[in-house]
């Protein structure tokens, strides 16, 4: 289930992905002007550039539909490379929310600042919860607020001035997606050990 229709296909990617091919660049480069683009977003956020925070957040978090596929365009797709990818993901996700935290802190705003570290805990037991499964052996591709909604609400919060509202979404709708994926891998492991038993 999802609340945002964020997955844009191969085909409509595949335009830009060619030119960013024969521009030589490489999905490691993507995926680090990304982290490189979200700490300039945080800098600007918790410098009270709000809508210059948000416009980078959107450019930048943008850019995780292009690593994998120039990866897989290039044949340069490796397991360590999804690795780094998603790690860099997390940190980028982690710098933007902690530019918003710093932000609310220096206003003295508790409520949001509280709000933004549950949504840096939630945003990283998301992706925590999906590789503890899959090294279980259980796949684990569901949720209701994974990274291209987090990313899509948090910088158009920004550009909108709505970043209270903003901040209870991503804060209860991302650890609603925790518990989410915990239940859906506890029914799915269940049935793994029913099937190995049966067997």
């Amino acid at each position: 289930m999802k609340l945002l229709p964020t997955r844009i296909s191969a085909e409509r990617l595949a335009p830009f992905v060619r030119v960013l091919v024969a521009l030589h660049i490489t999905p490691n480069m993507i995926t680090i002007a990304g982290l490189l683009g979200s700490i300039g977003a945080a800098a600007a956020i918790a410098n009270g550039e709000l809508v210059l925070g948000g416009i980078l957040v959107l450019v930048f978090g943008g850019l995780d539909m292009f690593d994998g596929a120039v990866a897989r365009a290039t044949g340069q797709a490796t397991p360590f490379g999804a690795l780094f990818d998603s790690v860099l993901d997390r940190l980028s996700e982690a710098v933007v929310l902690g530019g918003i935290l710093v932000y609310e802190l220096d206003r003295g705003n508790e409520e949001e600042t509280v709000l933004a570290f549950a949504a840096v805990v939630g945003s990283i037991l998301v992706s925590y919860v999906r590789a503890r499964a899959e090294g279980l052996d259980v796949t684990m591709t569901s949720g209701l607020f994974t990274r291209p909604e987090r990313v899509i609400v948090t910088g158009a919060a920004l550009i909108l001035g709505l970043l209270r509202p903003a901040l209870w979404l991503l804060a209860v709708v991302t650890l609603l997606t925790v518990a989410q994926r915990v239940d859906t891998a506890r029914r799915l492991l269940a049935e793994q050990a029913a099937d190995e038993g049966g067997s």
